[in-house]
């Protein structure tokens, strides 16, 4: 399956036209978080990209994600519902929508801007070097996967 290029405006434009769909109390088809909290989760994959959280993992954890568990992340199947969330990934607790979606928002049009030499070999704390693709593969099919769970 082919996501949406994480650089390119056109895509930038319809991932934020999906996202307008989206409201605080805009039910989950599956899961357990709420709007708020979807939100907070998407941002956590940004957050972990520039450095603004997380930490690497030792060298036996990050063997064992990038033999099991980096083709589902950054590969090209679609994501599977009720999968198994990363502890850093886990979002609980109240969260402000707003806050949550305007984050997001600058959060995407930050690596669109950014564009694919800023992420060409940049490494990820968990799967090591990454391609352009895998990278935009990483935050589009993140937020296609949870926009489908919200309907939107």
């Amino acid at each position: 399956m082919a996501y949406l290029n994480a650089f390119d405006p056109a895509s930038t434009k319809i991932s934020l036209e999906r996202l307008e769909k989206l409201s605080a109390d805009t039910p989950a088809q599956w899961g357990t978080m709420n709007a708020s909290q979807m939100l907070a989760h998407l941002n956590v994959a940004y957050d972990m990209a520039y450095g603004k959280t997380g930490e690497r993992p030792g060298a036996f954890v990050r063997f064992m994600m990038k033999l099991f568990v980096k083709k589902i992340v950054v590969g090209d199947q679609p994501y599977k519902r009720n999968n198994r969330t990363a502890p850093e990934f886990i979002v609980e607790g109240d969260r402000g929508f707003d806050k949550e979606m305007a984050n997001l928002i600058a959060n995407i049009k930050k690596v669109e801007s950014d564009g694919p030499s800023f992420f060409e070999g940049k490494e990820s704390l968990s799967f090591g070097k990454l391609t352009v693709k895998e990278w935009s593969n990483l935050f589009n099919k993140h937020l296609d996967h949870h926009l489908q769970q919200f309907g939107v």
